[in-house]
């Protein structure tokens, strides 16, 4: 395994992350979510991240008993905040009482006194990113988070954040974004102001929901218990044949540096040296070794150049795309 720090803080992150959504507590059983925490600590990863809304607490339940007993110090776990957690009003946003509430019940999920990473899982456009901020900094003063994030931010709204943080005297060191071959959006603008601002990306989806696999192959019905059976829309959004016989091509390319499709997808978004981490999930222990092997792969530039050749008149570049999804409101 390599590190990075992430951002221009002095925490180091493991390259490769483990993450729990659509697993832990809701697709796969427990005992199998342990086996997959056990390899990827046995693997060398040290970076675990997850958010209080997947599986509606029970991820965060069920990653904090298979790291019990590992030594705190030697792990750097991440969690989030906006999503709803109940039916109330007050039950979702970035307001001051949902973070502070928020994180308390985080904690006592993880059966953890403090996360190193506390993340606003989305931009609240009715909470005062004055108020948010503040949250912010008094849950890292009482020792609660050691450094902030963001997630799916624009760039206008991360240098707003960075300044008002700079003030309070807090560190916001990080953006989790979607980001793979298929998915560039945050190249354009995001990217370019992080690395002036000294904000590092733990990027999310890195195989694109399982597409960078191979796994899907042209004209053929997605297998059986794949995300794209299950009509996962940011999976179905590459399941044309078009993508499809593309990322086909990638193989041999996989082949010269010793990897399979997934694993040279990870490693490619690896590259950029904005990124500080990216996160794997798994249902499967094997396939979190798959995905290590990306790890300290460095891609020369002709290979880089190829894949480009093949991938990018597939890809979504356009920001725009994900400001479609983004909530407008609280949800």
């Amino acid at each position: 395994m390599e590190f990075r720090t992430l951002g221009r803080s002095g925490l180091y992150v493991s390259e490769i992350a483990y993450g729990n959504w659509l697993t832990h507590g809701s697709q796969i059983e427990e005992d199998q979510a342990t086996a997959c925490v056990r390899e990827a600590l046995d693997q060398g990863i040290t970076t675990f991240d997850t958010a209080d809304v997947y599986a509606r607490g029970r991820a965060e339940e069920v990653l904090g008993r298979a790291l019990k007993g590992e030594r705190r110090e030697s792990l750097e776990v991440f969690t989030k905040v906006y999503w709803p957690m109940g039916r109330g009003k007050n039950d979702s946003g970035l307001s001051r009482k949902h973070m502070m509430e928020g994180i308390n019940a985080s904690l006592r999920r993880l059966q953890m006194d403090y996360v190193d990473l506390y993340q606003a899982h989305r931009y609240d456009t009715e909470t005062p990113l004055e108020e948010t901020m503040q949250a912010f900094a008094d849950i890292v003063r009482a020792g609660k988070a050691f450094y902030i994030g963001v997630s799916e931010w624009t760039a206008d709204q991360i240098r707003e954040a960075k300044l008002l943080a700079d003030e309070l005297g807090i560190s916001l060191v990080s953006n989790q974004p979607q980001y793979s071959m298929l998915w560039r959006v945050i190249e354009g603008a995001v990217v370019p102001t992080c690395q002036e601002l000294g904000i590092g990306q733990v990027v999310w989806s890195p195989i694109a929901g399982g597409v960078l696999t191979g796994k899907y192959q042209p004209g053929s019905v997605p297998p059986e218990g794949s995300r794209a059976a299950g009509d996962d829309s940011g999976t179905m959004r590459f399941l044309r044949d078009e993508v499809l016989e593309r990322v086909a091509q990638l193989e041999p390319l996989a082949k010269e540096v010793d990897l399979s499709l997934a694993g040279l997808a990870v490693a490619w978004v690896l590259q950029n040296p904005n990124v500080s981490s990216a996160i794997i999930g798994a249902s499967r222990p094997e396939q979190v070794v798959d995905n290590v092997k990306a790890a300290g792969v460095k891609l020369d530039a002709d290979l880089m150049a190829s894949i480009d050749e093949i991938i990018l008149p597939v890809a979504v570049t356009d920001p725009a795309e994900t400001a479609k999804s983004a909530p407008q409101q609280r949800p």
